[in-house]
């Protein structure tokens, strides 16, 4: 049934209009189509607009950005200068703190033969000989020489160190300004490059990655951070190369006048030593010369005193020959007269008188044994004093002349 009603309706004909149905028709079409204009023309100035707004807007910015590359580039020039600046004064100052090392290195050098040399006349002044091998006023300031050049040896090696030291650290300084130029320098090339770029430039293209901020970006202030820290670990290192030089010129100066100073006493002291043992030896050369002297005059005394002996051999002879004789006079005549009693006398004055004289000739001979005695041990004496002479003169003190102390 339903489709029934259906096809009736369709097969009937399209409804009838009325006429003012009509005449609203057209209106509508006429407003319509004049509200669509408008909102076109409405569009076309709104577009207008904002063509105009963005061409400005898009110019402002670019102009903007541009001249935000022109102060970056001012900023990296200015702390390019500044890291050149620091390099520069940290290269001078190294090379500067090298010809110092040279300089203690050649101080160090000139210790070796002072010392070689003190440490010889020590070891020759061992062979003084007897009394004459005594801790004196050399052998001392000798000792003290080999502390003080030893001491002085020590302080120049740590010293040498600490400067070796700070030329590492003033090159690590350098290193790192160097690592940062390198990189103010690309970065500089790179904003050069982005300067120059205008909208006609033919390689400018889309990249839609550069907008995403990834990678290692740091702060502005973390930038400027950077180089600051760079800059005042090479001002550090300078001062502290410039203070380390100034206490090397101390120290060379110093220890040149503590070893020249000591060299001087320790050859006053030779000078002095040898001038006492020259004096010691001359008087022992007097000595000598008296008891030779003496010596010359005992041996005389000894022979006067044997010839002495020997003269009394005839006297007493003759008076015992006369004892003998009249020993043999007969009966009476054996009388103890006086010639007698002077005869017996006599041999008896004689005998004692040799006695005497023999006496007198061993006491002699003890003192000529003790003369001879005496010379040997002044020979001995005046020997080794020539020994300690020649030591100390021509061994030692010809061997100091070769010292001598720079300034470095």
């Amino acid at each position: 049934e339903t489709f029934q009603k259906t096809m009736a309706r369709l097969l009937q004909g399209p409804p009838r209009s009325h006429p003012s149905e009509w005449h609203i028709a057209n209106k509508m079409q006429c407003a319509s189509t004049e509200s669509q204009k408008s909102r076109s023309e409405r569009m076309i100035a709104e577009s207008q607009r904002l063509l105009d707004e963005i061409e400005k807007t898009t110019r402002k910015t670019q102009s903007d950005v541009s001249k935000k590359i022109e102060q970056r580039l001012e900023e990296i020039k200015f702390w390019k200068q500044e890291l050149d600046n620091k390099l520069e004064q940290i290269v001078h100052e190294t090379e500067v703190l090298l010809t110092f090392k040279t300089r203690l290195e050649k101080s160090l050098e000139s210790c070796r033969e002072p010392l070689i040399i003190a440490q010889k006349c020590l070891l020759n002044r061992q062979r003084r000989a007897g009394i004459d091998l005594v801790h004196d006023e050399v052998e001392q300031e000798l000792v003290k020489e080999v502390e003080v050049l030893q001491g002085v040896t020590a302080l120049l090696g740590r010293t040498l160190e600490q400067t070796n030291e700070q030329i590492r650290l003033n090159r690590s300084a350098k290193y790192n300004l160097e690592v940062d130029l390198k990189d103010k320098f690309t970065a500089l090339m790179i904003d050069d490059y982005c300067a120059s770029l205008t909208n006609n430039t033919p390689d400018i293209r889309y990249a839609d990655n550069a907008v995403k901020i990834e990678g290692n970006f740091v702060t502005p202030e973390d930038w400027i951070g950077f180089s600051n820290i760079n800059v005042e670990k090479a001002d550090k290192q300078r001062n502290n190369s410039l203070a380390l030089r100034a206490l090397i010129d101390g120290i060379l100066s110093q220890t040149a006048n503590d070893m020249r100073k000591q060299c001087e006493i320790v050859n006053v002291a030779f000078r002095n030593k040898v001038k006492e043992v020259k004096d010691a030896k001359h008087k022992l050369e007097t000595l000598l010369a008296m008891v030779m002297d003496e010596t010359v005059s005992q041996e005389k005394n000894i022979a006067a005193l044997k010839k002495a002996i020997g003269d009394k051999e005839g006297p007493v002879k003759v008076a015992q020959t006369r004892l003998e004789a009249r020993n043999h006079r007969p009966n009476v005549e054996l009388c103890y007269d006086t010639v007698q009693y002077r005869l017996i006398s006599e041999v008896q004055e004689i005998t004692k008188n040799i006695q005497r004289l023999k006496d007198s000739l061993a006491q002699a001979e003890t003192e000529l044994k003790g003369l001879s005695r005496r010379q040997l041990s002044l020979e001995e004496e005046i020997q080794i004093k020539e020994n300690t002479l020649y030591i100390d003169e021509v061994l030692c003190m010809q061997m100091r002349e070769s010292v001598y102390i720079n300034n470095f």
